[in-house]
């Protein structure tokens, strides 16, 4: 007896008209982000923004909203990947009810409305909190390296572009003299032409010169800056030390140099963006900041850094758990990145009780830096004397997760903007997606 099999109804038409929401389950992201986004989120900000009745009705804010958030959530944060899951994928048909818009349409929107889209981050972080999500016994911080939307090797450093600018301009003055002594000759060679065309190559080149002198000056603006601080921190603790009647100990430091260090490299793609050191090489990057309760892995706070070291990233973060929950962490653990006297003194005075490594080793007290300090003794004390049972061992279990769900589960390994202000933005997008998984699952 041959085997029966269900029947395959593809050409059988249906009694009643479909809805696009009856193929998606009840318990889908997208239901949960389309609820949020119509019920609970205040759009104001975005929807304010349109005050003309001219031209075609745009699309509802609402729904790009949804549509925006749901792609980053999904792991698509392409807008042309975007506007491709609108017409294939039926959580995404559904949020766009059957009129998708163009990947221009969506691109333009993110970029139109980016400060807005990124402030929703609190909004989600509140509702998250009223869910019982959220804590604050025990915050971990951590940091990670991501691709700018630009390449390394687009980058130079202050000594090559010094050297690249003067080979430049001596290429730049032979053909001219040559086109000078070439002048009895134009008109025969030229014929109706004027003859003092720039050829291509040459005005390539002076492009290429225009490029290294700005990028060159804005090396030279940010050294001069860095000295004119320094000198103004030098005066302030020197001020201090004599307002302590505290004598002046060593050697008066050298000044600063207003001139670059020969090392130091400019990006042209995206000149914000750094050389940083990941364990894999070096990538052109910024380095992302986020603070995560260790409930359900919720990020409370977010930051985003320019610079290789963490240490200067530990207060704006505590602060910025303040500023979106209105109250303070109980616990807060952090690698040797973040260990500083000046941090732990921070973390004291807010009444935190601090888990940070004073050294990078395969245990927390292991490091190999002689520690003077008194505050970096008295923690790497208190890591030894707890043993296994440190609360410090939370720190692994939960951020880093965080960001392996980030960059491993969706696909999140290069920012599409470039600026630090909009990369910005776009990280605080990333960590909004990551806090409504963890709401849909919790809900």
């Amino acid at each position: 007896m041959s085997k029966e099999f269900r029947p395959w109804k593809i050409d059988e038409a249906q009694l009643l008209p479909p809805s696009v929401q009856d193929y998606v389950p009840k318990d889908h992201l997208s239901r949960l982000i389309m609820a949020l986004v119509r019920e609970e989120l205040d759009l104001s900000a975005i929807v304010g923004s349109y005050a003309s009745v001219l031209g075609q009705p745009p699309f509802d804010p609402r729904m790009m909203t949804a549509l925006l958030l749901h792609g980053y959530a999904s792991g698509l944060y392409s807008s042309r990947r975007i506007a491709k899951a609108a017409v294939e994928r039926a959580d995404f048909m559904m949020i766009v009810a059957g009129d998708p818009p163009d990947f221009r349409t969506i691109s333009d929107f993110r970029k139109r409305h980016l400060k807005a889209l990124a402030a929703l981050f609190v909004q989600v972080l509140q509702l998250a909190e009223k869910a019982g999500l959220v804590k604050l016994g025990h915050v971990a911080l951590d940091g990670t390296k991501i691709k700018a939307n630009a390449s390394k090797h687009k980058a130079m450093s202050y000594d090559r572009m010094k050297k690249r600018e003067a080979e430049l301009k001596a290429e730049v003055e032979r053909w001219l003299k040559a086109a000078a002594a070439a002048d009895a000759a134009e008109d025969k060679l030229h014929g109706t032409r004027r003859g003092d065309e720039l050829p291509d190559w040459v005005a390539d080149k002076l492009t290429r010169l225009e490029k290294l002198g700005a990028a060159k000056a804005a090396l030279e603006a940010e050294a001069k800056a860095a000295a004119e601080e320094e000198m103004r921190r030098r005066a302030a603790a020197e001020e201090k030390r004599k307002a302590e009647g505290r004598k002046k100990n060593g050697k008066t430091p050298a000044p600063p140099s207003k001139e670059p260090d020969g090392k130091t490299q400019r990006n042209f793609t995206d000149p914000q963006s750094r050389i940083l050191k990941t364990k894999d090489g070096y990538i052109q990057g910024y380095n992302a900041q986020a603070a995560v309760d260790a409930e359900v892995q919720i990020i409370v706070a977010h930051g985003l850094t320019q610079s290789m070291s963490d240490q200067d990233q530990l207060v704006p973060l505590m602060e910025g758990i303040k500023n979106n929950l209105g109250r303070k962490p109980k616990e807060a653990s952090a690698d040797a990145g973040y260990c500083s006297e000046a941090n732990l003194e921070a973390l004291a005075e807010r009444e935190i009780s601090a888990y940070i490594a004073t050294g990078r080793a395969k245990h927390p007290t292991q490091g190999k830096r002689t520690i003077t300090l008194p505050l970096t003794k008295a923690m790497r004390d208190r890591l030894k004397r707890a043993g296994w049972r440190s609360r410090y061992r939370l720190r692994k279990q939960i951020v880093e997760p965080v960001f392996g769900q980030i960059k491993q589960a969706r696909g999140f390994r290069q920012f599409l903007l470039r600026g630090i202000e909009k990369v910005s933005a776009e990280w605080a997008l990333i960590c909004t997606a990551h806090n409504l998984t963890k709401l849909a699952r919790a809900t």
